[in-house]
């Protein structure tokens, strides 16, 4: 128990410095002075721990920043190139083509599902497939986070580095995100969330060590929307599910915090490939027949 944890929490480190630091140059040595390594043999762990190095999640952290820029701010897109890492606009272009599958001039114009509901009449034409589930009770092993919802992915690395180490995978493993706040009313620095997997069945109430908790899902009926695309597209999507399609389904939305079920890997899919099912709890006896049970969270 002691070694992996003694690995599991140096390679935290260089995890959490590598979030801390994202705008610096990487230095690969340094991150081997972090993890009190050898630097010629550090990274092979952190590969083998997290599933891929350090250079990509270097990468893959910054170009999920910079799609976040372009859809929601106006900052100028060579700025947004140079503070990603890349020499000119050129590079950036590229790299930001072949990952996202449009390059950032068009993915600011073109790549939001749908704009600000503010800036739009209620439209009952645009449309996400929405479905009614009963879902079972879900013992989960999260790891808080608090901030913009963006940033929680330094919550899921740290996650992912956890129940690697500690063997916590299966084949039935899902990945969720719970969201407790609303950020249009609650400022972004104060943000709640939970970067989540499934406890195995095994230990149904897990005893954890920080930075590990366990919250359950109690079983509820839910509205599921399945969302295709990058996560950094999702608000204008959560506009549309509770401003258009609730008002209009007759169900009233229950007083628990949304959670997203991650369908497919964001390290291995096209962030235009990525597959997410939002639930929202429904009120117990709202809509047509609707004899279900609310969904909560618990500690």
């Amino acid at each position: 128990m002691v070694d992996f944890l003694s690995y599991e929490r140096r390679l935290l480190r260089v995890t959490n410095y590598v979030h801390e630091h994202l705008d610096e140059e990487l230095d690969l040595n340094k991150l081997a002075e972090i993890a009190c390594m050898s630097p010629y043999h550090w990274h092979r762990v952190y590969q083998g721990v997290f599933g891929e190095s350090v250079v990509a999640m270097v990468k893959r952290l910054r170009l999920q920043r910079a799609a976040t820029l372009l859809a929601r701010t106006t900052t100028p897109i060579e700025e947004i190139g140079a503070l990603s890492g890349y020499p000119n606009l050129q590079s950036f272009t590229r790299i930001f083509s072949a990952v996202y599958g449009m390059p950032p001039a068009r993915f600011r114009k073109e790549g939001r599902c749908l704009p600000s509901l503010s800036q739009q009449q209620l439209r009952s034409d645009l449309m996400f497939p929405v479905e009614i589930r009963n879902t079972n009770e879900l013992s989960l092993i999260c790891v808080p986070h608090t901030g913009s919802y963006m940033g929680i992915s330094q919550a899921f690395d740290t996650l992912n580095a956890c129940v690697s180490s500690r063997q916590l995978y299966t084949p039935a493993t899902r990945w969720i995100g719970i969201f407790l706040d609303d950020p249009a009313t609650v400022d972004e620095t104060r943000l709640r969330s939970f970067a989540c997997i499934t406890a195995p069945e095994s230990m149904p109430a897990p005893i954890l060590d920080a930075p590990l908790i366990h919250k359950q899902l109690t079983a509820g009926k839910y509205a599921v929307l399945r969302y295709k695309g990058p996560y950094s597209e999702m608000q204008p999507v959560y506009q549309w599910f509770c401003g258009v399609w609730f008002p209009a389904s007759g169900y009233e939305i229950a007083d628990v915090p949304p959670f997203e079920d991650y369908l497919n890997n964001p390290r291995e899919t096209p962030p235009s490939e990525l597959l997410t099912d939002i639930y929202i709890a429904i009120k117990s006896g709202s809509g047509k027949s609707d004899n279900g049970s609310n969904g909560v969270i618990g500690s």
